[in-house]
């Protein structure tokens, strides 16, 4: 993955027109949020956001409430869709 700015640098220095860049922006900007996320990004910034306390509360996932790390709660999301899909929906919510 680039990085946006550099890459205005980098079109910029071998003179190619605005055309193509503006053409580039808008060919890779993705509306999905998650795109690009792994799942343990995903949980760090919740553990960071919520805390493993108020995650319990807010999704009733024993991974949460019982002994709770980050390693035990990826392991149980990659094998369980339904809390996976839970954890993505609160991670976009606590991105507004």
């Amino acid at each position: 993955m680039y990085n946006n700015n550099l890459l205005i640098l980098l079109v910029d220095k071998i003179f190619l027109t605005p055309l193509i860049v503006l053409f580039y922006f808008m060919s890779n900007n993705n509306p999905d949020p998650l795109h690009g996320v792994t799942l343990q990004k995903i949980m760090e910034h919740l553990v960071d956001y919520y805390g493993f306390d108020t995650l319990g509360e807010l999704i009733k996932i024993k991974c949460f409430t019982s002994n709770p790390s980050i390693k035990s709660s990826l392991t149980f999301l990659r094998k369980t869709d339904w809390a996976r899909k839970k954890v993505e929906e609160l991670y976009i919510k606590s991105l507004r």
